[in-house]
């Protein structure tokens, strides 16, 4: 983490001209460029800042202060700005970088954001007025003495918790998280009604029906790779209401998890299509429910396989099929010996390269093949290039 000193000289014109300078240059030429001042914190902030240019292009634009770790734990400004809540006032309890922050900004009048580490704080503020934020207050605090003490009331609390241990171990569990929020809760509800939390990735939804009542959980995608789960607590009924999300594509929301798989013996010939639910319909516990208008599908981490060609925007990648059949494979050896081929499984314990070795085949994309177990069955499907 930068140390107050390096914010001091990173904030100073000469530092920021040679930022400016330097921006489109290799860091590690920075780095060794006698002729730049602070050489090594210019060619520091020039790395992250190109590295912001897409991940935080406002932040990039502006020429903020990026401190490495907190980059890389931060989120995207596109799924910052995603979270549909607002109001007059909100309570950040986790700031970091302050992306969510200046997202949160846009929609209500004043935003407390607490940020216990110094440094960081001042760098979050500094941003803010680069950025002409002026309706938030960064407090240097930890979460749980301002929440402790404070009479103040919000519309909203949010909470993106520290999901690393001191060791650097990921944490699941929210109770392992820090600040605590289980432990916080009942003090959350005393200051606000409505509670926004942000959850590792790895979060099981099914724990959203252990700690709360009258949750909406939504499961954020993009490019094929889950970002967020959040969960937003105090809505007007007790029921979980469930919501899969692809950035700028799609959205699919369902107010309950359960639904019923396709019952019917799989027909190979009867399909032309295949589809790869989006990861975030099967973290959301809600591909089936998604896909079966469309297709039919055996469960919420399978294939579904179509008849007739779905909507473009259905939550999951399309590919028109080849052929369908059983697999064997010394048969299958026969046609694939030494073909490069590129190889998607779900549903099934055989891993790539074992199917690969079993196939004699290579690495390689003259090939699509994709193989999974239905009705206690492995099926072998090789899809059209």
């Amino acid at each position: 983490m930068l140390t107050l000193q390096e914010i001091e000289r990173l904030k100073s014109e000469e530092v920021r001209k040679a930022i400016e300078d330097n921006i489109e240059r290799d860091p590690a030429a920075v780095a060794l460029d006698s002729r730049i001042p602070e050489a090594r914190l210019v060619a520091t902030e020039v790395k992250y800042l190109q590295r912001a240019r897409h991940k935080l292009p406002r932040l990039y634009q502006a020429r903020c202060i990026i401190p490495p770790r907190a980059f890389e734990q931060s989120s995207s400004e596109e799924c910052a700005r995603r979270k549909d809540i607002s109001g007059c006032r909100l309570l950040d309890l986790t700031c970091g970088l302050g992306i969510d922050t200046i997202a949160f900004a846009e929609h209500f009048a004043s935003v407390v954001a607490l940020e216990r580490d110094e440094a960081l704080a001042e760098v979050v503020r500094y941003n803010l007025t680069l950025l002409g934020i002026d309706n938030v207050e960064v407090v240097t605090t930890a979460a749980e003495e301002y929440v402790m003490d404070t009479d103040e009331r919000f519309d909203w609390v949010f909470a993106d918790p520290d999901r690393r241990s001191d060791k650097g171990n990921k944490m699941v569990c929210l109770e392992d998280c820090s600040p605590n929020i289980a432990m916080l809760l009942p003090h959350l509800q005393r200051i606000s009604r409505r509670i926004g939390l942000k959850l590792s990735p790895l979060f099981d939804v099914d724990e959203a029906f252990r700690l709360f009542r009258g949750a909406e959980v939504e499961v954020v995608s993009l490019g094929g790779e889950c970002k967020e789960v959040n969960i937003y607590t105090g809505s007007e009924h007790e029921r979980l209401t469930i919501a899969a999300i692809g950035l700028g594509t799609w959205h699919f929301c369902r107010e309950d998890m359960h639904a019923t798989a396709t019952a019917e013996p799989f027909t190979p010939e009867e399909y032309r299509y295949l589809l790869i639910p989006d990861v975030a319909l099967q973290k959301g516990r809600v591909a089936i429910a998604a896909l079966k208008p469309y297709a039919d599908i055996w469960s919420n981490n399978g294939y579904a396989f179509a008849r007739e060609l779905p909507p473009e925007h259905v939550g999951a990648r399309i590919y028109a099929i080849e052929s369908i059949e059983r697999y064997h494979p010394r048969e299958l050896k026969r046609r694939y010996k030494g073909v490069g081929i590129e190889i998607l499984k779900r549903d099934t314990p055989l891993g790539i390269e074992v199917l690969r070795k079993a196939l004699g085949a290579r690495p390689g994309r003259e090939r699509t093949i994709a193989l999974t177990n239905i009705a206690g069955e492995s099926w072998f499907i090789e899809l059209k290039s």
